[in-house]
């Protein structure tokens, strides 16, 4: 009987493994939303780290956090880094390309809870009167991070934040 048991739980887990393991190298999560108001006016608030303050769905939740800001003001080279607690964690962020009004890519290094390096784009699309404001979160899947996708949905687990943050940057700008 222990052997049948034990049998059993050495293929469950050899399945768990397999199926990580056939998981895509990389993700991307992505929302968007349209904002009436002009893409410069909605860029100004996405490629300088100083007004992150008032539409990042992160900002709040440590109002201990620790920030730097290092680099130029805004545009290539700003730097953002930010050290807090278990909810928002220590990271860092660089603007490494910044197209006035139309997109903002961003380095984006996690060093604690975990250690993930990937990239943050923001695309900023006239259409009509309005703005079409996509935000993404691209990076590479490392085996643990196929794993863990098997109990855990990345979309799912950033995706509401990117919607928040999306929705408060719209107010902000809609202002």
């Amino acid at each position: 009987m222990f052997k049948r048991i034990a049998i059993v739980l050495v293929v469950i887990i050899a399945g768990v493994l397999i199926a990580a393991a056939t998981r895509p190298d990389s993700f991307r999560v992505e929302r968007s939303i349209r904002v009436s108001a002009p893409a410069e006016k909605i860029f100004h608030y996405v490629n300088d780290f100083h007004q992150w303050g008032v539409w990042s769905p992160w900002e709040k939740l440590d109002p201990t956090m620790k920030r730097s800001f290092t680099g130029p003001e805004s545009g290539n080279g700003a730097v953002y880094e930010w050290q807090g607690n278990g909810k928002v964690g220590q990271g860092r962020m660089q603007i490494t390309d910044a197209a006035a009004p139309g997109r903002v890519v961003i380095k984006l290094d996690f060093i604690k809870p975990f250690e993930a390096h990937n990239r943050a784009i923001f695309n900023l699309q006239s259409a009509g009167g309005d703005t079409e404001v996509v935000w993404a979160m691209e990076g590479p899947s490392p085996y643990l991070s196929k794993l863990m996708g098997l109990f855990f949905n990345m979309d799912k687990l950033i995706g509401g934040d990117f919607e928040r943050g999306l929705a408060n940057l719209k107010a902000v700008s809609e202002k």
